[in-house]
């Protein structure tokens, strides 16, 4: 798979991620099925999805300058660590994911990995072919 694929992948995978954790802070999807059941009254619920919204923003930001889709305001060098950074915590929610408690959840998994591997697809490096000519 190409770079840019896994970048418009990701883009669109992140929007509905966003207008999931949207539903949420606009009680259309209970917080009760969410976050390992931890979270225990409408405070802590805006806080952790508050949290969560800037976070996928962030990536969303991220993967926009990657992808060429606005100007280089960040060098490209922190872009890819912070790419890495995001791979390896999509590596270990994936693995959270797969002991959480309720199938709800355990359905992520497919998702976490997902984004785990399109990151990884938007971080190897691509081979330059030249000509010997």
């Amino acid at each position: 798979m190409k770079q840019s694929s896994a970048i418009k992948i990701m883009l669109w995978l992140l929007a509905a991620v966003l207008l999931f954790h949207l539903s949420i802070v606009l009680k259309i999807t209970p917080y009760e099925i969410t976050w390992g059941g931890r979270l225990k009254n409408d405070t802590e619920m805006y806080v952790f999805e508050g949290v969560s919204i800037l976070i996928n923003i962030f990536l969303f930001f991220i993967l926009l300058i990657k992808g060429n889709y606005l100007f280089e305001i960040i060098p490209m060098k922190i872009i890819n660590i912070i790419l890495w950074v995001f791979l390896f915590l999509f590596v270990l929610n994936t693995i959270a994911n797969v002991f959480a408690k309720t199938n709800f959840e355990k359905f992520f998994t497919l998702f976490t990995l997902a984004f785990a591997v399109l990151i990884f697809t938007v971080l190897k490096k691509t081979k330059q072919v030249y000509n010997k000519c």
